[in-house]
């Protein structure tokens, strides 16, 4: 008979943390693809950012300065500053900021730039949000770098 009770009263608890759990956990929110707040992007085979359940993916940025129409000049340094600077952009337009940052992938054209790169990097991302780095060979436009992020909405 205590055996009955026990396992009546785990049965009663699991289903209880369940409801808690459901009701802490409603169900996910519509994934909206967003284009780019830029003209010149309206027509990418892409989405600039993606909201879903709480997450802001936002796509891949190279150093591209949009208002001279060509990569930052100066190396992987102008080209790291300019990454970011797309990528504030983009945030700004969906009313986040750099802090809402969780995770970074960098993507170097040579990874002999890692420590110029970093140098930049650091100066805006005082957070420290989880990064993942390295090499390929090519990248869009022929950049030294692109830069993915994830942001949470808070």
């Amino acid at each position: 008979m205590k055996s009955h009770i026990k396992k009546s009263k785990f049965k009663f608890s699991a289903f209880l943390a369940a409801l808690l759990l459901i009701s802490c956990n409603p169900a996910p929110k519509e994934i909206v693809f967003h284009p780019s707040h830029l003209e010149q992007k309206q027509n990418a085979p892409f989405s600039d950012a993606v909201d879903a359940n709480g997450f802001l993916f936002l796509a891949g940025q190279i150093g591209f300065d949009y208002n001279k129409n060509s990569l930052a000049e100066g190396g992987i340094k102008a080209e790291t500053r300019q990454s970011i600077e797309n990528i504030k952009a983009v945030l700004e337009h969906h009313g986040l900021t750099l802090d809402h940052i969780v995770k970074c992938t960098v993507i170097l054209s040579d990874i002999n730039d890692f420590s110029a790169f970093n140098e930049v990097y650091t100066q805006y991302f005082t957070k420290k949000p989880a990064r993942t780095t390295f090499a390929a060979s090519g990248l869009a436009r022929n950049a030294k770098i692109e830069i993915e992020v994830l942001a949470v909405r808070q």
